[in-house]
Protein backbone atom coordinates (compact mmCIF):
# COMPACT_ATOMS: atom_id res chain seq x y z
CA UNK A 1 0.00 0.00 0.00
CA UNK A 2 1.06 3.79 -0.94
CA UNK A 3 -0.03 6.85 0.80
CA UNK A 4 -0.29 10.05 -1.67
CA UNK A 5 0.86 12.90 0.05
CA UNK A 6 0.52 16.24 -1.66
CA UNK A 7 3.63 18.71 -1.61
CA UNK A 8 3.61 22.07 -0.15
CA UNK A 9 4.41 24.27 -3.27
CA UNK A 10 3.74 21.41 -5.99
CA UNK A 11 0.81 19.43 -7.34
CA UNK A 12 3.09 16.37 -7.65
CA UNK A 13 2.22 13.12 -5.49
CA UNK A 14 4.53 11.97 -3.37
CA UNK A 15 4.25 8.33 -2.49
CA UNK A 16 5.57 7.13 0.81
CA UNK A 17 5.30 2.89 1.29
CA UNK A 18 3.25 2.83 4.26
CA UNK A 19 5.46 0.52 6.12
CA UNK A 20 8.22 3.46 5.90
CA UNK A 21 5.73 6.09 6.58
CA UNK A 22 6.09 7.69 10.01
CA UNK A 23 9.52 5.94 10.38
CA UNK A 24 12.18 8.62 12.10
CA UNK A 25 16.00 8.17 11.43
CA UNK A 26 18.14 5.85 13.43
CA UNK A 27 17.77 6.90 16.96
CA UNK A 28 21.41 6.37 17.82
CA UNK A 29 22.26 8.31 14.41
CA UNK A 30 19.83 10.96 14.99
CA UNK A 31 20.93 11.76 18.63
CA UNK A 32 24.64 12.24 17.01
CA UNK A 33 23.39 14.63 14.46
CA UNK A 34 21.60 16.74 16.85
CA UNK A 35 24.83 16.73 19.56
CA UNK A 36 26.86 17.73 16.60
CA UNK A 37 24.17 20.54 15.57
CA UNK A 38 24.69 21.90 19.18
CA UNK A 39 28.16 21.78 19.38
CA UNK A 40 28.52 24.33 16.35
CA UNK A 41 26.19 26.64 18.14
CA UNK A 42 29.57 26.64 20.90
CA UNK A 43 27.41 24.85 23.55
CA UNK A 44 29.11 22.14 25.69
CA UNK A 45 27.47 18.76 24.32
CA UNK A 46 28.20 15.24 26.29
CA UNK A 47 27.94 12.66 23.81
CA UNK A 48 26.77 9.80 25.30
CA UNK A 49 24.09 8.79 22.88
CA UNK A 50 25.92 6.87 19.86
CA UNK A 51 27.44 3.87 20.82
CA UNK A 52 30.90 4.51 18.81
CA UNK A 53 33.68 2.51 20.56
CA UNK A 54 35.97 5.43 21.80
CA UNK A 55 38.94 3.37 20.47
CA UNK A 56 40.86 3.61 17.55
CA UNK A 57 41.20 0.79 14.90
CA UNK A 58 44.23 -1.06 15.83
CA UNK A 59 47.79 -0.60 14.26
CA UNK A 60 48.59 -3.54 12.17
CA UNK A 61 44.40 -3.16 10.53
CA UNK A 62 45.23 0.24 9.76
CA UNK A 63 48.54 -0.90 8.19
CA UNK A 64 46.99 -3.69 6.26
CA UNK A 65 43.83 -1.25 4.83
CA UNK A 66 46.61 1.18 3.71
CA UNK A 67 48.61 -1.86 2.06
CA UNK A 68 45.90 -2.86 0.29
CA UNK A 69 43.46 0.74 -0.82
CA UNK A 70 44.79 0.05 -4.02
CA UNK A 71 42.46 -2.81 -4.30
CA UNK A 72 39.32 -1.94 -6.58
CA UNK A 73 37.67 -5.15 -8.26
CA UNK A 74 34.43 -6.11 -7.32
CA UNK A 75 34.44 -9.32 -5.18
CA UNK A 76 32.27 -12.44 -4.64
CA UNK A 77 29.07 -11.50 -3.38
CA UNK A 78 29.22 -13.63 0.11
CA UNK A 79 32.78 -11.81 0.65
CA UNK A 80 36.44 -12.42 0.12
CA UNK A 81 37.54 -16.12 0.59
CA UNK A 82 40.70 -15.33 2.15
CA UNK A 83 38.54 -12.74 4.48
CA UNK A 84 36.26 -15.59 5.42
CA UNK A 85 38.51 -17.96 5.85
CA UNK A 86 40.25 -15.60 8.31
CA UNK A 87 36.75 -15.35 10.07
CA UNK A 88 36.27 -19.08 10.38
CA UNK A 89 38.88 -19.81 11.80
CA UNK A 90 38.21 -16.77 14.30
CA UNK A 91 35.36 -18.86 15.21
CA UNK A 92 37.45 -21.96 16.03
CA UNK A 93 39.69 -20.17 18.05
CA UNK A 94 37.78 -17.96 19.67
CA UNK A 95 33.63 -19.17 20.19
CA UNK A 96 34.79 -22.87 19.84
CA UNK A 97 32.88 -23.52 17.60
CA UNK A 98 33.46 -25.73 13.92
CA UNK A 99 33.20 -23.15 11.74
CA UNK A 100 34.20 -23.57 7.76
CA UNK A 101 34.76 -20.75 5.26
CA UNK A 102 31.66 -21.63 3.54
CA UNK A 103 29.33 -21.31 6.71
CA UNK A 104 30.62 -17.51 6.53
CA UNK A 105 28.83 -13.85 4.80
CA UNK A 106 30.31 -10.61 4.72
CA UNK A 107 28.25 -7.67 3.83
CA UNK A 108 28.60 -4.13 4.36
CA UNK A 109 27.67 -3.92 8.55
CA UNK A 110 25.94 -6.78 10.51
CA UNK A 111 23.08 -4.18 10.19
CA UNK A 112 22.29 -5.00 6.59
CA UNK A 113 22.88 -8.74 6.87
CA UNK A 114 20.20 -8.57 9.24
CA UNK A 115 17.71 -6.74 7.06
CA UNK A 116 18.39 -8.93 4.27
CA UNK A 117 17.94 -12.21 6.18
CA UNK A 118 14.35 -10.83 7.72
CA UNK A 119 13.92 -10.08 3.88
CA UNK A 120 14.61 -13.73 2.94
CA UNK A 121 12.80 -15.59 5.10
CA UNK A 122 9.15 -15.74 5.97
CA UNK A 123 8.37 -15.47 10.07
CA UNK A 124 7.62 -13.51 12.51
CA UNK A 125 10.12 -11.66 14.36
CA UNK A 126 10.37 -12.32 18.00
CA UNK A 127 12.65 -9.48 20.13
CA UNK A 128 13.07 -9.07 23.62
CA UNK A 129 12.67 -5.01 25.49
CA UNK A 130 14.98 -3.49 25.68
CA UNK A 131 16.49 -4.16 22.28
CA UNK A 132 18.69 -2.17 19.89
CA UNK A 133 16.91 0.67 17.79
CA UNK A 134 16.92 -1.04 14.28
CA UNK A 135 15.42 -4.60 14.57
CA UNK A 136 11.83 -3.10 14.41
CA UNK A 137 12.24 -0.50 12.07
CA UNK A 138 13.42 -3.07 9.55
CA UNK A 139 11.01 -5.39 10.31
CA UNK A 140 8.44 -2.80 9.74
CA UNK A 141 10.22 -1.94 6.80
CA UNK A 142 9.58 -5.44 5.25
CA UNK A 143 6.01 -5.62 6.81
CA UNK A 144 7.08 -8.61 9.24
CA UNK A 145 5.19 -9.35 11.97
CA UNK A 146 7.05 -8.26 15.05
CA UNK A 147 6.29 -9.81 18.54
CA UNK A 148 8.23 -7.48 21.30
CA UNK A 149 8.72 -9.61 24.41
CA UNK A 150 8.54 -7.99 27.75
CA UNK A 151 11.44 -8.16 30.00
CA UNK A 152 11.75 -7.27 33.53
CA UNK A 153 14.52 -4.83 35.61
CA UNK A 154 14.74 -7.42 38.05
CA UNK A 155 16.13 -10.31 35.49
CA UNK A 156 18.55 -7.57 34.33
CA UNK A 157 15.94 -7.39 30.74
CA UNK A 158 17.35 -10.69 29.71
CA UNK A 159 15.01 -12.94 27.69
CA UNK A 160 13.64 -16.28 29.76
CA UNK A 161 13.22 -19.22 28.68
CA UNK A 162 9.64 -19.31 29.98
CA UNK A 163 8.69 -16.32 27.89
CA UNK A 164 10.32 -17.73 24.90
CA UNK A 165 8.57 -21.09 25.53
CA UNK A 166 4.80 -19.18 26.30
CA UNK A 167 5.36 -17.09 22.86
CA UNK A 168 6.34 -20.24 20.95
CA UNK A 169 3.89 -23.06 22.03
CA UNK A 170 0.70 -21.21 21.05
CA UNK A 171 1.69 -21.65 17.52
CA UNK A 172 4.56 -24.26 17.52
CA UNK A 173 4.77 -24.46 13.49
CA UNK A 174 4.83 -21.36 12.82
CA UNK A 175 7.88 -19.83 11.37
CA UNK A 176 9.91 -17.29 13.69
CA UNK A 177 13.03 -15.48 13.74
CA UNK A 178 14.71 -14.83 17.93
CA UNK A 179 16.97 -12.17 18.17
CA UNK A 180 19.08 -12.35 20.73
CA UNK A 181 22.02 -9.57 21.74
CA UNK A 182 24.82 -10.00 24.23
CA UNK A 183 26.24 -8.41 25.99
CA UNK A 184 23.31 -6.46 25.47
CA UNK A 185 22.77 -3.13 23.88
CA UNK A 186 21.59 -1.26 25.42
CA UNK A 187 22.04 -2.72 29.34
CA UNK A 188 25.56 -3.90 28.75
CA UNK A 189 23.94 -7.38 30.41
CA UNK A 190 25.58 -11.26 29.36
CA UNK A 191 23.77 -14.79 29.51
CA UNK A 192 24.98 -17.58 31.98
CA UNK A 193 26.30 -20.43 30.40
CA UNK A 194 22.85 -22.49 32.18
CA UNK A 195 20.90 -20.11 30.22
CA UNK A 196 21.92 -19.97 27.34
CA UNK A 197 21.93 -23.77 27.42
CA UNK A 198 17.89 -23.64 28.33
CA UNK A 199 17.27 -21.26 25.59
CA UNK A 200 18.72 -23.33 22.95
CA UNK A 201 16.77 -25.96 23.78
CA UNK A 202 13.30 -23.94 23.73
CA UNK A 203 14.52 -22.94 20.22
CA UNK A 204 15.18 -26.31 19.35
CA UNK A 205 12.00 -27.52 20.29
CA UNK A 206 10.09 -25.14 18.08
CA UNK A 207 12.98 -24.98 15.23
CA UNK A 208 13.31 -21.61 15.37
CA UNK A 209 16.15 -19.46 13.57
CA UNK A 210 18.16 -17.94 16.27
CA UNK A 211 20.03 -14.41 15.33
CA UNK A 212 22.91 -14.24 17.89
CA UNK A 213 23.98 -10.87 17.67
CA UNK A 214 27.53 -10.94 19.49
CA UNK A 215 28.69 -7.86 17.91
CA UNK A 216 29.89 -6.72 21.62
CA UNK A 217 31.11 -10.54 22.10
CA UNK A 218 34.86 -9.64 22.23
CA UNK A 219 34.51 -6.32 24.68
CA UNK A 220 32.84 -8.70 26.89
CA UNK A 221 34.72 -7.02 30.50
CA UNK A 222 35.95 -10.54 31.80
CA UNK A 223 36.80 -11.76 28.09
CA UNK A 224 34.34 -14.80 28.68
CA UNK A 225 31.79 -14.52 26.24
CA UNK A 226 30.10 -17.74 25.03
CA UNK A 227 28.13 -17.99 21.84
CA UNK A 228 24.62 -20.21 21.70
CA UNK A 229 25.92 -21.61 18.55
CA UNK A 230 27.72 -24.36 21.23
CA UNK A 231 24.21 -25.32 21.93
CA UNK A 232 22.07 -24.82 19.27
CA UNK A 233 24.29 -24.93 16.37
CA UNK A 234 22.07 -26.38 13.88
CA UNK A 235 19.43 -23.23 13.83
CA UNK A 236 22.49 -20.24 15.29
CA UNK A 237 23.23 -17.62 12.97
CA UNK A 238 26.09 -15.30 14.69
CA UNK A 239 25.93 -11.75 13.97
CA UNK A 240 29.38 -9.89 14.20
CA UNK A 241 31.70 -7.39 12.91
CA UNK A 242 34.78 -4.87 13.56
CA UNK A 243 32.64 -1.85 14.57
CA UNK A 244 32.39 -2.38 18.38
CA UNK A 245 35.26 -4.71 18.83
CA UNK A 246 38.01 -3.61 16.67
CA UNK A 247 37.00 -0.06 16.67
CA UNK A 248 35.82 0.47 12.85
CA UNK A 249 32.14 1.22 12.86
CA UNK A 250 32.65 3.41 9.85
CA UNK A 251 34.11 1.00 8.12
CA UNK A 252 30.95 -0.94 7.80
CA UNK A 253 32.10 -4.49 7.63
CA UNK A 254 29.30 -7.04 8.82
CA UNK A 255 29.48 -10.87 9.28
CA UNK A 256 27.15 -14.07 9.65
CA UNK A 257 28.14 -17.21 10.62
CA UNK A 258 25.92 -19.96 9.50
CA UNK A 259 25.20 -23.70 10.13
CA UNK A 260 25.29 -25.80 7.14
CA UNK A 261 22.37 -27.09 7.59
CA UNK A 262 20.99 -23.41 6.70
CA UNK A 263 22.93 -22.74 3.41
CA UNK A 264 20.37 -22.32 1.31
CA UNK A 265 19.27 -19.67 3.22
CA UNK A 266 22.84 -18.23 3.26
CA UNK A 267 22.44 -18.44 -0.87
CA UNK A 268 19.26 -16.55 -0.82
CA UNK A 269 20.59 -14.03 1.17
CA UNK A 270 23.19 -13.86 -1.33
CA UNK A 271 20.70 -13.08 -4.36
CA UNK A 272 19.30 -10.52 -2.44
CA UNK A 273 22.70 -9.26 -1.52
CA UNK A 274 23.85 -9.46 -5.37
CA UNK A 275 20.79 -7.15 -6.63
CA UNK A 276 21.36 -4.43 -3.89
CA UNK A 277 25.11 -3.61 -2.36
CA UNK A 278 26.55 -5.96 -4.78
CA UNK A 279 29.75 -6.97 -2.20
CA UNK A 280 31.21 -4.68 0.55
CA UNK A 281 34.18 -2.74 -0.04
CA UNK A 282 37.37 -4.66 -1.62
CA UNK A 283 40.12 -2.74 0.38
CA UNK A 284 37.84 -2.96 3.81
CA UNK A 285 38.19 -6.72 2.84
CA UNK A 286 41.52 -7.14 2.50
CA UNK A 287 41.96 -5.24 5.49
CA UNK A 288 40.07 -7.37 7.95
CA UNK A 289 41.34 -10.10 7.35
CA UNK A 290 44.21 -8.56 9.62
CA UNK A 291 41.52 -8.47 12.16
CA UNK A 292 40.87 -11.61 12.51
CA UNK A 293 43.98 -13.52 12.14
CA UNK A 294 45.48 -14.47 15.71
CA UNK A 295 47.88 -11.11 16.34
CA UNK A 296 49.41 -10.48 19.56
CA UNK A 297 49.00 -7.05 19.23
CA UNK A 298 45.25 -6.75 18.57
CA UNK A 299 44.83 -9.67 21.59
CA UNK A 300 46.73 -6.69 24.31
CA UNK A 301 44.08 -4.00 22.66
CA UNK A 302 41.72 -6.19 23.10
CA UNK A 303 42.92 -6.75 27.02
CA UNK A 304 43.08 -3.54 27.58
CA UNK A 305 40.05 -2.00 26.29
CA UNK A 306 38.06 -4.58 28.08
CA UNK A 307 39.92 -3.66 31.46
CA UNK A 308 39.34 -0.01 30.57
CA UNK A 309 35.29 -0.52 29.76
CA UNK A 310 34.85 -2.28 32.90
CA UNK A 311 37.10 0.13 35.13
CA UNK A 312 34.79 2.82 33.80
CA UNK A 313 31.52 1.43 34.32
CA UNK A 314 32.26 0.21 38.12
CA UNK A 315 32.93 4.06 38.63
CA UNK A 316 30.03 5.18 36.52
CA UNK A 317 27.75 2.51 38.51
CA UNK A 318 28.93 3.64 41.64
CA UNK A 319 27.77 7.22 41.26
CA UNK A 320 24.67 5.97 39.85
CA UNK A 321 23.72 4.44 42.82
CA UNK A 322 24.69 6.95 45.15
CA UNK A 323 22.16 9.25 42.93
CA UNK A 324 19.48 6.12 44.03
CA UNK A 325 19.17 5.34 40.21
CA UNK A 326 18.47 1.74 39.76
CA UNK A 327 19.82 -0.53 36.70
CA UNK A 328 21.13 -3.69 35.80
CA UNK A 329 24.91 -4.43 36.51
CA UNK A 330 26.68 -4.05 32.66
CA UNK A 331 28.62 -6.93 31.90
CA UNK A 332 30.20 -6.29 28.34
CA UNK A 333 29.98 -3.34 26.24
CA UNK A 334 29.93 -0.11 27.06
CA UNK A 335 26.00 0.80 28.14
CA UNK A 336 24.30 1.33 31.48
CA UNK A 337 20.39 1.25 31.31
CA UNK A 338 19.61 3.15 34.36
CA UNK A 339 15.85 3.71 35.40
CA UNK A 340 15.27 6.80 36.64
CA UNK A 341 12.10 6.46 38.72
CA UNK A 342 13.43 7.23 41.87
CA UNK A 343 13.25 11.07 40.56
CA UNK A 344 9.46 10.86 38.89
CA UNK A 345 8.59 13.71 41.27
CA UNK A 346 11.12 16.00 40.72
CA UNK A 347 11.03 15.65 36.49
CA UNK A 348 7.08 15.91 36.57
CA UNK A 349 7.63 19.06 38.10
CA UNK A 350 9.58 19.83 35.15
CA UNK A 351 6.69 18.92 32.93
CA UNK A 352 8.34 16.00 31.80
CA UNK A 353 6.25 12.62 31.95
CA UNK A 354 7.97 10.01 29.58
CA UNK A 355 11.31 9.42 28.39
CA UNK A 356 11.44 10.73 25.72
CA UNK A 357 10.42 14.48 27.17
CA UNK A 358 12.89 13.49 29.67
CA UNK A 359 16.19 13.49 27.39
CA UNK A 360 15.47 16.11 25.31
CA UNK A 361 15.21 18.51 28.44
CA UNK A 362 18.40 17.14 29.73
CA UNK A 363 19.91 17.32 26.08
CA UNK A 364 18.43 21.29 25.84
CA UNK A 365 18.62 22.15 29.04
CA UNK A 366 22.80 20.79 30.25
CA UNK A 367 24.48 19.44 26.88
CA UNK A 368 24.03 15.78 28.01
CA UNK A 369 23.09 13.30 25.40
CA UNK A 370 21.57 9.86 26.45
CA UNK A 371 18.76 8.33 24.49
CA UNK A 372 15.17 7.14 26.11
CA UNK A 373 13.90 3.46 26.98
CA UNK A 374 11.39 3.93 24.34
CA UNK A 375 13.65 3.97 21.32
CA UNK A 376 14.86 0.27 22.62
CA UNK A 377 11.11 -0.86 22.66
CA UNK A 378 10.11 -0.11 26.41
CA UNK A 379 7.24 2.00 27.37
CA UNK A 380 7.17 5.66 27.09
CA UNK A 381 5.74 6.81 30.69
CA UNK A 382 9.00 4.40 31.93
CA UNK A 383 11.75 6.56 32.35
CA UNK A 384 14.44 4.25 31.42
CA UNK A 385 17.56 5.35 29.25
CA UNK A 386 20.94 4.51 27.72
CA UNK A 387 23.79 5.96 28.68
CA UNK A 388 26.91 5.21 26.31
CA UNK A 389 30.10 5.73 28.19
CA UNK A 390 31.96 6.74 25.65
CA UNK A 391 32.87 10.38 25.61
CA UNK A 392 36.89 10.06 26.15
CA UNK A 393 39.79 9.96 23.95
CA UNK A 394 40.16 5.96 23.47
CA UNK A 395 43.72 6.50 21.77
CA UNK A 396 45.32 8.32 25.25
CA UNK A 397 42.97 5.78 27.39
CA UNK A 398 44.93 2.51 25.69
CA UNK A 399 48.41 4.32 25.77
CA UNK A 400 48.03 5.35 29.72
CA UNK A 401 46.47 1.93 31.00
CA UNK A 402 49.28 0.05 29.42
CA UNK A 403 51.70 2.25 31.43
CA UNK A 404 49.62 -0.39 34.26
CA UNK A 405 50.46 -3.12 32.97
CA UNK A 406 48.57 -6.05 35.52
CA UNK A 407 48.06 -3.17 38.45
CA UNK A 408 44.96 -2.18 38.47
CA UNK A 409 43.84 1.33 37.28
CA UNK A 410 43.60 4.25 39.32
CA UNK A 411 42.23 7.72 40.53
CA UNK A 412 45.04 9.14 38.20
CA UNK A 413 43.92 7.33 35.51
CA UNK A 414 40.26 9.00 36.28
CA UNK A 415 41.19 12.12 36.66
CA UNK A 416 43.57 11.75 33.30
CA UNK A 417 41.51 9.84 30.68
CA UNK A 418 37.71 10.61 32.21
CA UNK A 419 37.49 14.25 33.39
CA UNK A 420 34.57 14.64 30.52
CA UNK A 421 32.38 11.89 31.80
CA UNK A 422 32.73 12.51 35.21
CA UNK A 423 31.31 15.73 34.53
CA UNK A 424 28.47 15.00 32.53
CA UNK A 425 27.37 13.03 35.10
CA UNK A 426 28.08 15.92 38.01
CA UNK A 427 25.50 17.65 35.68
CA UNK A 428 23.13 14.63 35.40
CA UNK A 429 22.72 14.38 39.65
CA UNK A 430 22.42 17.95 39.70
CA UNK A 431 19.97 18.18 37.01
CA UNK A 432 17.91 15.68 38.69
CA UNK A 433 18.02 16.93 42.28
CA UNK A 434 17.52 20.46 41.33
CA UNK A 435 13.68 21.10 41.09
Amino acid sequence: MKSKVKGNNSSIGININLNVRGLRPSATLAINEKSDQLKKKYRRVYKLGLGQSPFPVPRPVVNALKKNAHKKDYLPVKGLMELREAVADFNRRTHKINSQPEDIMIGPGSKELIFILQLVYYGDLIIPTPSWVSYFPQARIIGRHVQWVPTTQQNGWRLSPEKLELICRTDPERPRIVILNYPSNPTGTTYTIEKLKELADVARKYKVILISDEIYGMIHHLGKHVSIARFYPEGTIISSGLSKWCGAGGWRLGTFTFPQNLRWLQDAMAIVASETYTATSAPIQYAAIEAFRENQEIENYLKTSRKILKFLAKILTSRLEEMQVAFPKPEGAFYIFPNFEFYRENLEKKGIFTSVEMCNKLLEETGVAILPGSDFGRQPEELTARIAFVDFDGKKALRLAANYGELPLDDEYVDQNFKKMMKAFDILEHWLTNQ
